[in-house]
């Protein structure tokens, strides 16, 4: 398979618009996110996000897990964790809850 068929399966663009509209929104009603995270450090963007993914657990309401993605790509972008670095991995080092279905089909 080829990049855009495996894509238009396992991504959404409609999930992304609705990121970017939202910051937009969030852009007008909080300032920069470089002035908020990096200059001021007036937001903490993981607790921001461990909210809306408790708040999504208690309602179902996607917009949280829209919410959680900006957070996460903030946190990205400006991080505040004291030891943040990007460093790929395909060890293990987190597993999934749950197994894929490849794991059945390769056995």
């Amino acid at each position: 398979m080829d990049l855009n068929e495996i894509l238009s399966t396992e991504y959404s663009e409609k999930f992304d618009e609705i990121r970017k509209n939202m910051m937009v929104v969030s852009y007008y009603k909080y300032g920069a996110i470089k002035d908020n995270y990096k200059i001021y450090k007036t937001i903490d963007a993981i607790k921001s996000l461990e909210k809306r993914l408790d708040k999504y657990k208690e309602t179902g309401n996607t917009e949280f897990l829209a919410d959680i993605a900006n957070f996460a790509m903030i946190e990205y972008m400006y991080p505040q964790h004291p030891a943040a670095h990007y460093n790929g991995t395909d060890d293990g080092a987190c597993e999934i809850e749950g197994f894929g279905i490849n794991e059945i089909k390769n056995k």
